[in-house]
């Protein structure tokens, strides 16, 4: 049996895209002479849909899908994400389904046991758990379906109740599928083979894993779908962060062939047992982690940073493309995050749709202009230079009966971000910009930014990713030419937003705060635990304190594309007003 496995880029709502583009790899798998393709979990109406699924018409539209793809299936058969009516008077209204298709007709429907409700997930909020596990037979084949999450319920520390695949192995079926919508992080391709693997060397029995691609707002799919033999070795990982196609022969996958015992070397490093793994169980995951020494070199890592990097390009191109938007604006200080952020935007919309405005105030060095122009000139991008010299002193000067003779503060500081803030917007507004965001983690987490001036934007680029990243990005931006000027890499970031002015006035040396930041929000440790890590008590303490009572700050923020497993946004959920370590 010939088995395709369509890796593809669905946009959430667009039924009449997403249904042609599955269209046409089911037309190109049938010239193939291809029994099956596998598309991933609701391909039909795009991953995730959320309030969506609470609308009528929104489901009478995926079946309206299904009934048209239905009749391109004459002689092959199609496995396909999409909602499911759920006939029962009890439960939820829906299930979220994988069904076949074949012969015009579905031919058989499985249910999503597992529901995810951590982090970015909330299906079960929209989904009734299955109900039953039977496999489906196509071809004389029986074949174990499952969606996403039902694989990673295995090991000692289950986080459901029920398996799926243990029922459905009762029933002797002769191949595992998967599909899935399994979102990227920067070590979360690591799990997601550790699990395909576990799978397939406890059932021993081959498996096809079709994940899904592109950027949904803030989480980026990263694809890299997977084919294992029925020994645990890889025949074929997908690209990552493209769309893809690959077709094998599901008979060969039982035997040891040539191309599959050239494993990947991640793959050779895994346990040959199956591990105790759950999409909650983060501990499996990099244990050295928890060195506060290794903490910086993992966050910065090679590898880690060219996926980030993929990602990134990946989730400003969909969100720009997938919203209907064309041209990007930012504000360009010759800073290391604005030239990033810069150089990104170029790579991912075309430098002639990106166009960065320089507004230098009474405390911008001259180097920071200069630095700005020249990161211009080597990217090719529009700029401008606009002062707001002038718009400043027509503020202080309007506000002097209020501020008196106060001494200079954070307010003054924050009319200069603001004044800026507004250019860029007013700008964006007669252009038909879209403002892209320049803050990083380190500072969202901190609360060392502005609201309404430099945490304006529609999309932020760096949101998820710290100033050390920051820092190993821009080396990797510049891994073939100079494109960020070395003298932006070099200088010590400053706000410059008074005289003099160093981000280290506010605030610890990044390489301590984000060993810090990472163990308590990423790794959710709390201070006893960091502070047993021979971290100063004091700095912890200070640290968690800043996080706490600047929640309300990032709470105002935009989307932020979501590349580590724990981003700000949707997938961390915490009260405003909260006391806890605060």
């Amino acid at each position: 049996m010939k088995i395709v496995l369509a890796q593809q880029n669905y946009h959430i709502g667009n039924f009449e895209n997403n249904t042609r583009k599955i269209i046409e790899a089911i037309d190109r798998a049938k010239k193939e002479n291809a029994d099956l393709i596998v598309f991933s979990e609701l391909a039909i109406c795009g991953y995730p849909p959320r309030d969506f699924l609470e609308f009528e018409d929104f489901i009478n539209a995926c079946y309206n899908a299904i009934d048209i793809i239905k009749q391109h299936t004459e002689n092959i058969g199609v496995i396909v994400g999409c909602p499911q009516r759920n006939p029962q008077a009890e439960g939820k209204d829906l299930f979220n389904a994988a069904w076949l298709l074949f012969e015009k007709d579905v031919k058989g429907v499985a249910h999503k046991t597992c529901l995810p409700t951590y982090d970015v997930f909330d299906e079960n909020r929209y989904f009734e758990p299955a109900y039953n596990w039977n496999i489906i037979e196509f071809k004389n084949k029986k074949i174990a379906l499952t969606i996403c999450e039902d694989i990673w319920n295995l090991g000692d520390n289950p986080l459901y109740r029920i398996c799926p695949m243990d029922e459905l192995i009762k029933q002797q079926p002769d191949v595992m599928i998967n599909i899935s919508a399994s979102p990227f992080d920067y070590d979360h391709d690591k799990d997601r083979k550790e699990v395909v693997r576990a799978n397939v060397l406890k059932y021993k029995l081959p498996m096809f894993y079709c994940n899904a691609v592109g950027s949904q707002t803030e989480i980026v799919f990263d694809g890299g779908s997977l084919v294992y033999d029925a020994s645990g070795n890889i025949v074929k990982e997908l690209k990552s962060f493209e769309e893809d196609f690959f077709i094998t022969v599901l008979e060969d996958l039982n035997e040891l062939t040539v191309d599959s015992l050239q494993m990947t070397d991640k793959n050779k490093s895994v346990n040959s047992q199956p591990s105790s793994v759950n999409s909650f169980d983060k501990e499996m995951r990099v244990s050295k982690q928890n060195d506060p020494a290794s903490i910086i070199n993992y966050l910065t890592a090679e590898n880690n940073i060219a996926q980030i990097h993929a990602a990134l390009i990946l989730g400003i191109r969909d969100y720009f493309y997938k919203m209907g938007f064309t041209k990007a604006i930012l504000g360009s200080s010759g800073g290391i995050d604005s030239a990033v952020v810069l150089a990104l935007a170029c790579e991912a919309l075309g430098k002639e749709n990106v166009r960065a405005i320089l507004m230098p105030s009474h405390f911008s060095t001259t180097h920071s202009v200069s630095d700005a122009e020249l990161l211009s000139k080597n990217l090719g991008n529009e700029y401008d230079i606009i002062p707001i010299k002038n718009i400043y002193d027509a503020f202080l000067t309007e506000l002097k009966p209020v501020f008196k003779d106060l001494p200079f503060n954070v307010a003054e500081e924050n009319i200069q971000s603001r004044s800026r803030g507004n250019l860029l917007m007013a700008i964006a507004n007669k252009f038909g910009y879209i403002l892209l965001n320049t803050s990083n983690k380190s500072e969202l987490s901190t609360g060392y930014g502005t609201l309404y001036g430099d945490m304006a934007g529609g999309l932020s680029v760096l949101g998820d990713i710290y100033k050390m990243q920051v820092y190993a990005l821009a080396k990797y931006i510049n891994r073939n030419d100079e494109i960020i000027p070395q003298n932006i890499i070099d200088k010590a970031p400053s706000a410059e937003l008074r005289p003099e002015q160093k981000d280290s006035d506010s605030l610890p040396e990044y390489d301590v705060l984000d060993k810090v930041l990472y163990q308590y929000i990423e790794k959710r440790q709390g201070p006893k635990e960091i502070i047993a890590m021979g971290i100063d008590k004091d700095l912890v303490n200070r640290i968690l304190k800043l996080v706490n009572t600047n929640e309300y700050k990032r709470n105002q923020f935009c989307p932020i594309i979501r590349v580590s497993c724990k981003a700000f946004g949707v997938g961390r959920r915490m009260p405003i007003v909260g006391k806890y370590l605060s």
